[in-house]
């Protein structure tokens, strides 16, 4: 049997040779891509174009007011309808669901009113008791179109005419829209009291005709009056959740200066304190289970009492502290496994951290320039989302047939609102509308909106990620220039932050705008498939769902490759300056040549750092959750009342995460910057005189590593030696 060979070591590339002019990031480079920088600048230039038309065919108005069914808004200063801000429905039982009101696309008259109806009520009853009582006519009205006021009108004409509603029904405003007043009373659906009402033609109809019409009404405001409640919790535990965001600034700065000192032992407190913490979560769930455990209604399952939007209610219940305590002591498990069978290789991570942390404290600058890709992802986001609003508010209004009859031929035609009374189609087909649907139009841009928003949003995406390989090179250019340092920190070069971001912009937009297009177009298909996905949700082809899911899945793993080299690709366009292709091949070949390095060191330090982020936003959250359940006596008085204190809790640990996320992610560059330049650094020199180890001294004593000291210096050494033993 023929022996299995191995690969051999040139076939990912040879290793990189001695230069004995390499000083680190190399100062005399060229322009890199530059076909790719000229696509991206006129990519930008047209993407300003982009938004400058959309901002003169667009008006927001469209979308912040709703419209009634004569293209007028509700609710707009200096019109006749500035005090009328809500629309209202002329015959709400023609509209299947709360998806079709909202879109505009009811078969039924919509007019514009300062308020919704409060009572029940018909168009004939009112003319009956007008006879009696002018009351009744005032105020039914007002439901009418505007100008009308001719009570004694046959019924049969004016419904005919669309003048009045033939029936009113007790509505409270939402979206700017009149719907039913649904309310349940003891299980039973309701509207002003009543479970049945009388229509416009005089027949007894059941309010769950009105629920059948609005289907899902009742989660929608229910869903308002959390998002009050959430709101109003905001507004009064605003302050405080600002002090928790700037305590774990603190804590994340501090934390990141004293890995310089006693990175080891903080990273083994860190280490031992989530498994501590994590412990204790599962004392305390089992706790809660076992005290729950045969109390009445405790034995309820999840799924029994559905969503509910009091989740307190879910914590009354035994099995949602099992779900909880089974997954703490399954990532307890995890962690302790892990800790287990890489203890050897935690060392060499440590001392890459505390060389990490000895550089962003030579350069502390770094620090600071998450603030400058903040403020550029603000800048991108910002204009996307104009232009999206205006792109969306762009076109005139155009007005359609709407037919109760399903053989109405001229349904969904276009239509003219001014001759829409005189035309055929009200001969054809009685009690039609012409409705306003929707803004639009058919010049060549209205047709294209929906490409326009496309490109949008794949310019966006493009954009995005060049900010942020923007940041990776500028960080990664300041930390090549401390590693390749021999003497730290004397032989660091001034301003080396500033320096890298120059040399990044200068040379390798190019190469930066590439990298990012290729994440762009990959992080589009993802979404285009998660669009499809959930639009084929309720589809039963068992073969298209699995398509979609191995689509998604191999997508997702692509997108994640592609981000693990472009950061090292990025690491290598700042220390080499040669363009994205060539940069990305020597850092796989490199990584490839030092896979179990890679493997097991790399990955151990972002755990490491993920570690540290959870102790971060787990302590600012304990100290939230014992501030806003008034836990601490000292300060019980000061803390504000809340409907739900989960709320201010929830964003006190999301921000604190994101906060330290932050700050790690300079940290987290900086080691990746370091174990690339480490790599190098082994394959160039070999610790001679002429080739010395750029590499701390920690990291050479963990390797067996030293660097041969100087003929010259060793007899130096001897004479200075010499000279103490004669003294």
């Amino acid at each position: 049997m023929a022996r299995k060979s191995a690969i051999p070591p040139s076939y990912y590339g040879e290793p990189h040779k001695f230069d004995p002019t390499f000083r680190g990031p190399v100062h005399n480079r060229g322009c890199t891509d530059v076909l790719c920088c000229v696509i991206f600048v006129i990519v930008i230039l047209g993407y300003i174009v982009l938004g400058t038309v959309a901002w003169m065919h667009g008006d927001p108005r469209k979308v912040v007011y709703p419209t009634d069914s004569y293209g007028q808004f509700c609710g707009q200063q200096g019109t006749p309808n500035a005090n009328k801000a809500i629309l209202f429905y002329f015959n709400i039982l023609q509209c299947a669901n709360p998806t079709v009101l909202i879109n505009l696309q009811c078969p039924t008259t919509q007019l514009c009113v300062s308020k919704c109806p409060d009572r029940f009520a018909t168009y004939i009853d009112m003319q009956y008791s007008y006879r009696r009582n002018k009351s009744y006519w005032e105020y039914y009205k007002q439901f009418c179109k505007p100008g009308f006021n001719n009570p004694d009108k046959p019924v049969s004409q004016v419904l005919r005419d669309e003048d009045c509603p033939s029936m009113i029904v007790p509505s409270r405003p939402f979206l700017q829209r009149c719907f039913p007043d649904f309310i349940t009373r003891n299980g039973t659906l309701t509207v002003a009291n009543k479970t049945s009402f009388k229509d416009g033609h005089g027949q007894i109809r059941s309010v769950v005709d009105l629920r059948d019409a609005a289907n899902g009404i009742t989660s929608l405001l229910d869903a308002k009056e959390v998002g009050v409640k959430i709101f109003e919790d905001y507004a009064s535990s605003w302050f405080w959740i600002l002090i928790g965001l700037v305590i774990s600034m603190l804590v994340s700065l501090i934390f990141i200066l004293l890995l310089r000192f006693t990175a080891g032992v903080l990273f083994w407190m860190v280490i031992f304190g989530v498994i501590a913490a994590v412990g204790y979560g599962i004392w305390h769930c089992y706790w809660e289970y076992s005290s729950l455990k045969g109390k009445p209604d405790s034995d309820i399952t999840i799924s029994d009492i559905g969503f509910q939007t009091d989740f307190r209610v879910y914590l009354q219940l035994s099995q949602t502290w099992l779900i909880f305590m089974i997954s703490l002591a399954v990532i307890e498990a995890i962690i302790i496994l892990v800790l287990i069978f890489l203890r050897n290789r935690v060392r060499i991570a440590i001392a890459l951290l505390k060389e990490g942390s000895k550089a962003i404290g030579c350069i502390m600058s770094t620090l600071f320039y998450p603030i400058i890709t903040f403020l550029l992802l603000a800048l991108c986001i910002a204009y996307w989302a104009v232009t999206a609003v205006f792109l969306a508010s762009s076109g005139d209004a155009v007005y359609k047939v709407m037919s109760t009859q399903p053989d109405c031929k001229y349904t969904n035609f276009t239509c003219d609102p001014e001759t829409f009374s005189q035309s055929n189609v009200t001969k054809l087909c009685p009690g039609s509308q012409c409705t306003f649907a929707f803004y639009g139009g058919e010049s060549l841009y209205h047709r294209y909106i929906f490409v326009l928003q496309l490109c949008n949003f794949l310019v966006f995406l493009w954009l995005v990620n060049f900010t942020i390989a923007l940041g990776q090179c500028t960080l990664a250019g300041a930390f090549a220039s401390y590693y390749w340092a021999l003497r730290k920190p004397a032989d660091i070069p001034p301003c080396p932050l500033a320096s890298s971001f120059g040399r990044a912009l200068r040379y390798h937009t190019g190469s930066l705008a590439f990298g990012a297009l290729i994440l762009s177009v990959v992080q589009f298909i993802r979404i285009v498939l998660e669009y499809l996905d959930h639009k084929l949700k309720g589809a039963h082809n068992a073969c298209t769902r699995f398509l979609l899911c191995c689509l998604k899945c191999c997508f997702w793993c692509l997108e994640h490759f592609i981000k693990f080299m472009n950061r090292n690709a990025y690491i290598m366009v700042s220390i080499y300056g040669k363009n994205f292709c060539a940069s990305a091949r020597d850092a796989f070949f490199l990584l490839m040549r030092n896979v179990m390095r890679v493997a097991v060191l790399d990955k151990v330090t972002d755990f490491l750092l993920f570690l540290g982020k959870l102790l971060i936003s787990g302590s600012v959250g304990v100290l939230a959750f014992f501030f806003f359940t008034r836990r601490i006596p000292v300060i019980q008085e000061e803390v504000p009342s809340l409907n739900y204190y989960w709320v201010p809790l929830l964003t006190v640990i999301f921000g604190s995460y994101m906060i330290a996320h932050g700050f790690f992610n300079v940290y987290a560059m900086c080691v990746d910057t370091l174990f690339l330049c480490f790599l190098l650094d082994l394959e160039k020199n070999d610790g001679s005189a002429t080739r010395p180890y750029y590499m701390a001294s920690s990291l050479r004593a963990i390797l067996n590593k030293k660097n041969h000291k100087r003929p010259e210096e060793k007899k130096k050494r001897r004479k200075q030696k010499t000279k103490g033993n004669d003294l």
